[in-house]
């Protein structure tokens, strides 16, 4: 690997001014029904509501601490991450430019501008990251990317960090897969710190390029923007810094929309709190791995945000699932 968990180490110093150092629950409910012990580590109580801002203050703190301070800062997301580098920035009191495709969450648009970023829309992503990377050819300007720079996969990182430090013995770990930042810093955090630990990732069935790339040995582009709930997981190719991370995880799964659904209202019911599609989704993961296994197991979920727009809550809510109580078997 790349990156080492004294990398991860350095991270977690560098951010601590700006980040908060988020809970861990559990639910004795769902424990007692899974027949298993479950653990989640909260970024949705993160500054602005995801563990993306700690890839981003991250990377601009290491700027600064090589004496690299940007004029500008630029990006390209579809969610968290614009917010992320936006509240970054305003901490380091740079400008920031921020593209973001059409159909990005409007919850998270009008968040990235509360920053004080501006925000540039584009009709896709992929003129979304082809006006970015024009964007960083400025003098002075610098581009922090959502997944694909090591600062940032070990900014990510910090939260597995932070949690496999206040617990012991945990089995495996799993976590949502997008663009695979937090999936890699994940990945970096657990071998180093519980080399045993299984390191699981996830991502929808409707938006598995990932999951394409790892079947392949190669980086696979999806063809258009995937229809999934999971806005977080809707990257259309992982980077290739992160490739070579996930290529090393212990196992990877595909989860279909309606699983999606069902674990996003469990959760919100289970922990009171609130959760994007994309960070339930692991929670699928976890069911069908439990499956397998022959002893009682310790695991850790990252839900990696909480931003969720009115649409979407209103597609989560058009059926009631919390009459089909979780179980192991379906």
């Amino acid at each position: 690997m790349k990156s080492s968990l004294k990398d991860i180490e350095n991270a977690k110093k560098r951010i601590t001014p700006y980040i908060n150092e988020t809970p861990i629950l559990t639910s004795s409910l769902l424990n007692t029904w899974l027949g298993h012990e479950i653990f989640f580590k909260a970024e949705c109580f993160q500054k602005i509501g995801a563990f993306k801002a700690r890839g981003a203050c991250n990377t601009l703190a290491w700027l600064l601490e090589r004496g690299e301070r940007p004029d500008h800062i630029v990006a390209n997301s579809s969610g968290n991450h614009s917010q992320a580098v936006a509240y970054a920035a305003s901490q380091f009191k740079i400008p920031a430019t921020i593209f973001m495709p059409n159909y990005s969450s409007q919850v998270k648009i009008s968040a990235t501008q509360s920053y004080g970023a501006k925000v540039v829309l584009c009709e896709s992503r992929d003129i979304a990251d082809e006006k970015v990377r024009e964007a960083a050819e400025q003098d002075g300007a610098y581009w922090i990317p959502p997944y694909n720079h090591e600062q940032v996969v070990c900014g990510q990182g910090t939260a597995v960090y932070e949690a496999l430090t206040d617990l012991q013995d945990i089995d495996a770990v799993f976590a949502p897969c997008g663009g695979g930042g937090l999936l890699s810093g994940s990945l970096i955090a657990s071998r180093g710190l519980s080399p045993s630990t299984k390191v699981i990732g996830v991502e929808p069935l409707n938006a598995n390029d990932a999951a394409e790339s790892l079947r392949s040995g190669t980086i696979q582009h999806l063809n258009e923007v995937p229809d999934t709930l999971a806005d977080g997981a809707m990257t259309m190719a992982v980077g290739n810094v992160t490739f070579e991370y996930l290529k090393q995880l212990d196992e990877f799964y595909e989860i279909e929309e309606d699983y999606l659904i069902y674990w996003t209202q469990w959760l919100t019911h289970l922990l009171k709190c609130r959760i994007e599609p994309t960070c339930a989704m692991p929670m699928e993961a976890i069911r069908r791995w439990l499956r397998t296994q022959k002893t009682k197991q310790r695991v850790l979920m990252v839900i990696s945000g909480g931003n969720i727009d009115q649409q979407t809550t209103n597609k989560i809510w058009e059926r009631n699932c919390l009459e089909t109580t979780p179980s192991l078997f379906e």
